[in-house]
């Protein structure tokens, strides 16, 4: 009987805080001493004593990509690597896991920075909402901001505080208390503080973490956490599907954690932009014929905390060539367009929903024999607003909407003609 091949050891990762070894517990130590090959930052094998004698690799630029070559390479070997905290909690646990699988993982964690910080500054952590800006763009931070809450946010490096403080300016934030926490753990932990109107710090320790107390300032527009943004929170033409619509219309595509939407005619983005912001794992697609509108969505994804999203520029249906596939798509222009609804419909996978939005005698015929064929719910919707009228008030009614929306059964047949 052929002997079975032998099982290569577990990658060890190992959680490793600014107080550097001295913090560590004993196994953690033990398994860095025992190893042959120990991958991490300068600064972190840095930490390492002369007693342990493994291999020491400094982690690559970018990092990501160089995970799958370093595991392959050390196959075999006694491989650790050091981690900043806890390695799964935004650390490179996750690519490691996502990578080997985490039955070839044996994860040593260490308190994280977010730990920490709640510990020095008494914060519940299950009250506390955590933002990263390590590797993202500062703008991510404006979704979170809503009066009265508490923010932990990761930073990239040194500059971090400086551009969360001028951010918040930018939102009508600015009365925000910033606290900086550096070097959480060691020795030389220091903590600075201020408000973001008159931040007077400058760069610090590029190893922080930055605590804000959000505090609206009279005046500034409120931003709620359900779709149906105020009309003013947008930059547009004309082209905006207005508040009381925009809100129906996202309850009809009923967005879940991790699902995509394709945005077809964007205009300026709304229903993309408020479709991310039900949930940071939500994403989106947004595609627009016309340059200067496509670069006006990603202002306001910019602006709305959703930097993420996607733009792209081209005429549906051919912008829609090579897109993935979406749980939703939602057509606001363009419907006229020969086989728009139609290469829509096709590219949704079974239980995937379809909204479309029209204000027009046409298009609302190609709505009506869409739900003849397919099914689902045809809606109008009408929001009048009580307006002056001489001494008096009066409703004036903006155009009607028409809304089909249908969800793709199951199972073989696409049409309800052909089920």
């Amino acid at each position: 009987m052929p002997t079975p091949p032998r099982a290569h050891p577990p990658v060890t990762v190992v959680g490793i805080g600014a107080d550097g070894w001295d913090g560590l517990a004993d196994s953690a130590r033990r398994a860095l001493c025992d190893a042959e090959v120990v991958v991490g930052s300068t600064r972190q094998v840095a930490l390492l004593p002369s007693a342990c004698t493994a291999e020491r690799v400094r982690w690559p630029s970018p990092l990501r990509p160089a995970v799958p070559r370093l595991l392959a390479e050390y196959a075999g070997r006694r491989l650790a690597v050091l981690a900043s905290g806890d390695p799964l909690f935004h650390g490179i646990g996750r690519a490691l896991a996502e990578e080997a699988g985490p039955d070839a993982l044996r994860v040593l964690p260490h308190p994280s920075s977010v730990s920490y910080a709640c510990a020095r500054l008494g914060w519940p952590v299950e009250d506390t909402e955590v933002v990263t800006l390590v590797g993202r763009p500062a703008a991510r931070l404006a979704a979170a901001l809503h009066h009265g809450r508490r923010l932990l946010v990761l930073s990239a490096g040194a500059d971090t505080p400086a551009d969360i403080a001028a951010l918040l300016r930018a939102r009508g934030f600015g009365a925000s208390r910033l606290q900086v926490l550096e070097r959480l753990g060691a020795e030389q932990e220091r903590r600075v503080a201020g408000t973001a109107a008159d931040w007077p710090h400058p760069p610090g320790d590029p190893l922080n973490i930055v605590a804000v107390e959000c505090l609206r300032v009279p005046g500034a527009l409120r931003l709620g956490a359900v779709p149906g943004l105020p009309d003013e929170a947008w930059e547009h033409d004309g082209q905006l599907t207005k508040r009381h619509v925009r809100a129906a219309t996202l309850a009809a595509l009923a967005p879940a954690p991790g699902e995509l939407l394709w945005d077809v005619g964007g205009g300026s983005g709304s229903v993309a932009v408020e479709w991310m912001r039900t949930h940071p794992s939500c994403r989106a697609v947004s595609v627009e014929r016309d340059a200067e509108r496509a670069a006006r969505i990603t202002r306001n994804a910019q602006t709305l905390g959703v930097p993420d999203l996607e733009v792209v520029t081209g005429a549906a249906p051919e912008g829609l060539a090579g897109l993935p596939t979406p749980d939703a798509v939602f057509v606001g222009g363009g419907l006229t367009a020969p086989g728009l609804l139609e290469a829509c419909w096709d590219a949704l996978p079974a239980g995937g929903r379809l909204v479309a939005n029209t204000v027009t005698l046409e298009s609302e015929a190609l709505l009506a024999d869409a739900h003849r064929r397919f099914g689902g719910e045809l809606v109008r919707l009408a929001v009048s607003h009580a307006v002056p009228v001489g001494g008096f008030t009066g409703w004036r009614q903006a155009m009607p909407v028409t809304q089909w929306s249908a969800r793709k059964p199951s199972g073989a047949g696409e049409s309800k003609e052909q089920t």
